[in-house]
């Protein structure tokens, strides 16, 4: 019997639109019905997740940057974080900077960035379909030097750095690698992300990476957490797409890889089943839960 359920969101839960199907709801909220935990495991910042995480009534307790933050939604409270340290954060800028490569620093409430682009231009997206409660929070700063001089106390989950280019990124990553005591998602296929201009469709395509502090991983949070509610790794199952994912995956006790995965992320899991687009969760949620 599963007790606890991570679910990553992007490429995951959420369809190629970044929306929530209908089977997906339901199966999410049966599961809950039968006091499953369903923990909602992303990279993305606080308020993104919260959003979902209320929506689907699984709002006990969340992940947020990659297992940056593992956050008690119920009292409002941190119970376990490992966020990056400011001169990692002002390392990172200045290799992107010098080399005019795209990049976005996500802060615990909130994504910073000098444009909407990329990742950034998906969640734009995704919250012009949004009450404003629900949205996204999106900073556009033009001096980003400057505004992270001035805000020393904040607390960074990641950085994600995107770039169309193959030969420029790898380029970029062999710099990023040189920074010691942080953590570089090695991600070897392209995102492939869709948004709607009027009644036209718009294929988002890019190389990127995040980066964190040492020793991030969802599956650490999910520990802090399993702990905490005195759950085994054997009662817990994982559902994720991503190279994010595959620790989770690898030692929890059910890991399911979505279908859109990518070869080498299947390869990690015990079972696979439908794609983001054709109700992949809700498949594997009924599959082995209900």
């Amino acid at each position: 019997m599963y007790k606890l359920i991570a679910i990553d969101l992007d490429g995951t839960l959420l369809n190629s639109y970044g929306e929530v199907s209908l089977k997906n709801k339901e199966m999410i909220k049966k599961a809950v019905a039968r006091n499953i935990e369903v923990v909602l495991a992303s990279g993305r910042p606080v308020d993104s997740v919260r959003n979902l995480a209320n929506e689907l009534g699984a709002n006990h307790y969340m992940i947020c940057g990659n297992g940056a933050m593992l956050y008690d939604l119920t009292q409002e409270s941190i119970i376990y974080e490992n966020f990056l340290d400011i001169n990692k954060v002002l390392q990172i800028m200045d290799i992107c900077e010098k080399n005019s490569i795209y990049y976005n620093i996500y802060k615990e409430d909130r994504v910073l960035t000098k444009s909407l682009n990329y990742n950034v231009m998906f969640y734009q997206q995704e919250n012009a379909n949004r009450e404003d409660s629900k949205k996204t929070n999106i900073e556009i700063v033009e001096n980003m030097y400057e505004y992270i001089h001035n805000n020393t106390d904040n607390q960074y989950l990641k950085i994600t750095i995107c770039e169309e280019d193959k030969i420029i990124f790898n380029s970029i990553m062999r710099k990023i690698k040189e920074i010691k005591d942080i953590e570089v998602l090695d991600v070897s296929h392209m995102s492939k992300k869709i948004i709607r201009d009027g009644t036209d469709e718009v294929e988002l395509k890019y190389y990127y990476t995040e980066i964190s502090s040492k020793n991030v991983d969802k599956w650490f949070a999910l520990e802090k957490l399993a702990e905490k509610l005195n759950i085994t790794s054997q009662e817990i199952m994982a559902i994720g797409d991503n190279v994010n994912d595959k620790m989770m995956m690898e030692k929890a006790g059910l890991g399911v890889a979505m279908g859109n995965s990518a070869p080498y992320i299947k390869e990690f899991a015990n079972d696979i089943t439908e794609d983001n687009n054709h109700d992949g969760v809700g498949v594997a949620i009924e599959k082995w839960t209900l």
